[in-house]
């Protein structure tokens, strides 16, 4: 094997495949990226056996090969080099020569033999604008449970129609949906998919060095989801299991309705955090007639206590939260300069949504804490 590739092309690649390489080391060759030189293009795959990733660069290619090399050391070696054009040798015992204007190296290789074989892509079942699936998946993530026992909260549920596309997450405290009309081209019933979610967290960072109207196409079969964006594919096992009853948490009843300044709101959550005990992160919000207090209190630190003016008619009102939860929307509640809280009591969820949000329609539900 032997070929020429061009550093910035190689370097776009290789850094893709990072999130996916196998960081520990039971299975060594799973640390490794596979590199294949046919035609005119260098085709590089990695997989931690639950994700995986293909990518194409143009190459010069001299001569035809494939070998496996440690994905971390070549990214460092690649990197390092001048922006030139770097070349590739295979020499014997699947050592591999790279060498750059005045650089050269010798990595260390394994052969292809026990490297995982990525499972082909079937047939599109449907085309999704990447736009569309950038903003489901930021709005959406960061309420996805880390406890693996409740493995079918360890992803987002996504609701494809025809004309529409819906994305819904919770961990049990707090819950994301997000829906907007969106034509789904070659789709024609509905489809209901668990994404894991660090397969989400790949598939944002593939959609950000994609163009903006770019689509996605999804594919399945009948263990793993494949979404491919170009020459750029990335394959994750299917998540099974019943996704919960997220329509039953919805509130309905909520009557008592705040609406706030993004801004301020956030920047007065983040003061009073900063008195807020570490383990519990809970702020207390407190509503009177036409104000909201923020208030945190810490054994260690102290207390916290901020005012926003608010246009409030009803009674006393007091409901605590963690704040970081609250964050977490504020953060992604899109260009609304304005943000809506909606209550019923003490000891209900509240809904938080943007007041102006274009074609979205977003709605964050959290449980609140005693406090």
């Amino acid at each position: 094997m032997e070929f020429t590739v061009k550093k910035s092309d190689l370097l776009k690649e290789l850094s893709l495949t990072q999130g996916i390489v196998e960081k520990r080391t039971t299975i060594p060759i799973l640390s490794n990226a596979l590199l294949e030189a046919g035609g005119a293009k260098l085709q590089i795959s990695a997989t931690d056996l639950e994700l995986g990733i293909h990518c194409a660069s143009e190459a010069k290619v001299k001569t035809e090969g494939s070998v496996t090399v440690p994905a971390k050391r070549l990214l460092e070696i690649v990197r390092s080099l001048p922006d030139a054009e770097i070349k590739f040798k295979l020499l014997e015992n699947h050592w591999v020569q790279i060498n750059c204007e005045r650089s050269s190296f010798k990595l260390v290789g394994l052969a292809k033999d026990n490297y995982p074989a990525l499972p082909a892509v079937p047939k599109p079942l449907a085309s999704i604008p990447g736009k569309a699936l950038t903003v489901m998946i930021q709005r959406t993530i960061f309420s996805i449970s880390n406890e693996e026992s409740r493995y079918t909260l360890n992803g987002a549920l996504l609701i494809l129609k025809p004309e529409s596309a819906a994305m819904v997450a919770t961990d049990g405290h707090r819950l994301a949906m997000i829906e907007s009309d969106v034509q789904i081209a070659g789709l024609k019933n509905e489809l209901r998919l668990l994404l894991p979610k660090r397969a989400m967290g790949e598939l944002e960072r593939l959609l950000n060095e994609a163009e903006p109207d770019t689509a996605i196409q999804l594919s399945k079969d009948d263990n793993h989801l494949f979404f491919s964006i170009g020459e750029r594919r990335l394959i994750s096992r299917l998540l099974t299991g019943q996704f919960p009853n997220y329509e039953a948490v919805l509130p309905r009843e909520n009557q008592l309705l705040i609406e706030l300044e993004k801004s301020a709101l956030t920047d007065a959550i983040r003061r009073v955090a900063l008195l807020a005990d570490d383990r519990s992160r809970a702020i207390r919000l407190q509503l009177d007639k036409d104000k909201m207090e923020i208030l945190s209190s810490s054994g260690d630190f102290g207390e916290a206590h901020d005012v926003l003016d608010v246009q409030y008619p009803g009674g006393a009102l007091q409901i605590g939260f963690n704040y970081q939860y609250l964050l977490d929307f504020l953060g992604v509640a899109g260009d609304s300069g304005k943000v809506r809280v909606e209550l019923k009591d003490e000891q209900s969820a509240a809904q938080f949504r943007p007041v102006e949000d274009g074609a979205w329609r977003y709605r964050y539900v959290v449980m609140p804490m005693r406090v």
